[in-house]
């Protein structure tokens, strides 16, 4: 039903992977970041995206001529895994690279191109999503945001929920209705709109997560005026932009790597108390993060040949956010037995900071039931 085309890494790739974990570990030695679970979500830093834009980093497989780098998406696909893996605070450039700047790319106009595109591969510009609203939970088509035509553009009203990073990010490309729906057929009269958060009648505000973090937020607008060409793309052609916008955010190694770096901190401890049952379930855990990454760099091969694999990238992320609440479960019973004395230092932490962040995982880019759906629907079950 599903096919995932093979993505090989050449030497060029092999040789940046080297070149990254070198620049971690000097990272690391200099006190430059501690490592944090879930960090392309809550770990934000733009001293360090402004270190990964200078040395190419972002904006990997854009043209040049808006200021990406042409390199292969296998490229990216390894700065991202080897940033995940160690925890750096990736978050405050995370959704523009691997979303926003894609969709301007394609539907963007040419000044936007121009302006924003090089701004974010230098790590100078950070984006936040706005699909989600209270009201309407994970049913994205009965969201309320309304953007109506004036003389001049537009006026935006409305509210978003979840928006990560919202709060330190300089534009969000918001969903709203611009007509009616036709009957029962909802998905029609949307149009997407890339909004400066600098503008007035913007309003910003944190919710914190289970952690204690204030990454999410809610953003009122309210009678925002946006010029004309804060359209994005074309008019009413909003749920399908965006269905493709959640391609790019949930087939990416993000989804299950969020907890990789707590089990490479645990794996010496787990090795010093090895007995059979700890040696099965890291067994699975691996053989389960293989399979998945195989899968991943599929969708990521099959995004870089135009194609549209947004079934496959829900199946990815469907599967991923099983292996990262199981990694953790299994991680505490691996460390039932052993002295907490033992624990590496620094470890603790990052483990409470993992399973408070578990519930989101199933949230954030879907929920399971919703992701469940597309795929039931692709397969011909409803």
């Amino acid at each position: 039903m599903f096919q995932f085309p093979r993505l090989e890494f050449d030497p060029s790739a092999d040789a940046l992977r080297e070149e990254v974990r070198g620049f971690l570990a000097d990272e690391l030695q200099s006190d430059g970041f501690t490592p944090a679970a879930d960090c392309w979500v809550s770990a934000a830093d733009p001293e360090f995206s402004r270190k990964m834009g200078a040395r190419g980093w972002l904006g990997m497989t854009w043209p040049s001529e808006f200021g990406g780098h042409d390199r292969p998406v296998a490229h990216r696909f390894v700065v991202t895994e080897e940033m995940l893996a160690a925890g750096a605070p990736v978050a405050a450039h995370w959704i523009a690279d691997r979303q926003t700047g894609s969709h301007i790319l394609r539907y963007g106009t040419q000044e936007q191109k121009q302006t924003i595109l090089p701004r974010i591969a230098a790590g100078e510009c950070f984006t936040a999503i706005g699909m989600s609203e209270p009201q309407a939970g994970s049913d994205l088509a009965a969201i309320k945001t309304s953007a109506r035509r004036t003389d001049n553009g537009w006026v935006l009203s409305g509210r978003k929920i979840w928006s990560t990073g919202a709060h330190f990010s300089h534009y969000m490309i918001v969903l709203a209705r611009t007509s009616p729906a036709e009957g029962r057929n909802r998905q029609v009269g949307l149009s997407q709109f890339l909004v400066d958060l600098s503008l007035p009648g913007i309003d910003i505000s944190g919710i914190r997560d289970l952690g204690g973090t204030p990454h999410f937020n809610e953003t009122l607008f309210d009678n925002v005026e946006l010029p004309e060409d804060a359209l994005l793309g074309t008019e009413g052609n909003g749920w399908a932009q965006c269905m493709g916008e959640l391609a790019l955010e949930r087939s990416g190694p993000e989804r299950f790597l969020t907890s990789l770096v707590v089990l490479e901190k645990a794996l010496p401890l787990i090795a010093a108390y090895a007995d059979a049952r700890r040696a099965v379930e890291v067994g699975s855990i691996l053989a389960n993060l293989r399979v998945l990454r195989r899968m991943s760099l599929g969708v990521a091969e099959m995004l870089e040949r135009g194609e549209s694999p947004a079934t496959a990238a829900c199946v990815v992320k469907e599967m991923g956010n099983r292996l990262e609440n199981d990694i953790v479960q299994r991680l505490r019973g691996m460390l039932a037995g052993i002295p907490r004395h033992a624990w590496p230092d620094g470890f603790d932490g990052l483990l409470r900071e993992a399973i408070l962040h578990l519930p989101s995982n199933t949230l954030r880019g879907g929920t399971t039931e919703i992701l469940r759906g597309i795929i039931a629907r692709e397969m011909g079950m409803r």
